[in-house]
């Protein structure tokens, strides 16, 4: 009983948690939707080759929320594939809080974040240019075209009927939008939790202390567990020296805390989201092979 309550209680703080992210983020597509939607297109246009510039940069805070924002954005197609990806890689969540409990030191913690913000810039960056490549290969627009209104009709919160309702109509569709994401997130983290209480961080720990190259594909598998459990458990495996740097950063940079889970559940082209996941997936575990193959310790 003890164990099902723990299990019920973690996931209702990691859902309750990225709330205000959800929210906020909400109210900002829905203005964009019914104020700006011509103004959006400029800005896709203007910021698109900065985007995971700041992408990289914003996701190095400690929290969930960024990445579930980013995955309704990417939805929206307000964001590009490139910016997402940066946020997905360099997204922190629970690293910081459990370094700062165990007084790991503050500058060896700066340059984790400083490398994972990096890795997610270049990533991104490289992203954005090979799928611009494409587009113009296969003559099709640079641009895709900015989509917050099939999201809307997606989670059916009926944003054309409240256009009239000004200010309050923005805000009703923005918190029809954040129940609907919260409710999916809190049952599969409640599902999420339950397996791996079931599976043990002890038999995790020896899982990850087999082969360097099955280590690191262990820790991308576990980093893709869509909640902040992923990176509390590479951490501590790192932090209680049973496995390398490298190791610890495959699974940080695939752990996209629950932003993958938000963009199964917003982005309607499954076979995108599969293709997104297996990027990141392969981005972080290659990288973090490579930090333990050219002996990057910090």
């Amino acid at each position: 009983m003890e164990l099902l309550i723990d299990i019920v209680k973690d996931g209702v703080i990691d859902s309750v948690k990225i709330l205000p992210f959800l929210f906020i983020t909400y109210l900002i597509m829905e203005y964009l939707e019914h104020k700006t939607q011509d103004f959006t297109q400029d800005i896709v246009q203007k910021t698109e080759h900065f985007g995971p510039l700041w992408g990289g940069l914003i996701g190095i805070f400690p929290q969930c929320g960024f990445s579930a924002a980013a995955s309704n954005l990417y939805a929206g197609r307000v964001i590009t594939l490139g910016t997402l990806i940066a946020i997905y890689l360099s997204t922190s969540d629970e690293m910081i809080p459990l370094f700062i409990s165990e007084q790991f030191p503050v500058g060896t913690m700066i340059k984790i974040l400083a490398v994972k913000a990096v890795i997610g810039i270049i990533a991104g960056f490289v992203i954005d240019a090979v799928v611009h490549y494409y587009h113009k290969i296969k003559g099709r627009s640079l641009n895709d075209p900015v989509n917050i209104e099939a999201l809307c009709e997606k989670e059916h919160c009926h944003c054309e009927e409240e256009d009239h309702e000004g200010p309050l109509g923005i805000v009703k569709s923005a918190f029809v939008h954040t129940m609907h994401i919260f409710l999916f997130v809190l049952v599969l983290s409640l599902i999420l939790n339950a397996a791996i209480e079931l599976i043990g961080s002890e038999n995790l720990s020896a899982m990850l202390k087999t082969s360097p190259v099955i280590s690191h594909i262990l820790a991308g598998i576990i980093g893709l567990i869509p909640n902040c459990a992923a990176s509390v458990i590479i951490s501590t495996l790192y932090l209680d020296q049973m496995i390398t740097f490298g190791t610890m950063m495959s699974g940080l940079l695939v752990g996209a805390g629950i932003g993958l889970l938000v963009l199964f559940r917003v982005n309607d082209d499954k076979k995108q989201n599969i293709n997104i996941t297996i990027l990141l997936f392969v981005v972080g575990t290659v990288v973090g092979l490579l930090l333990d193959l050219i002996g990057i310790k910090l």
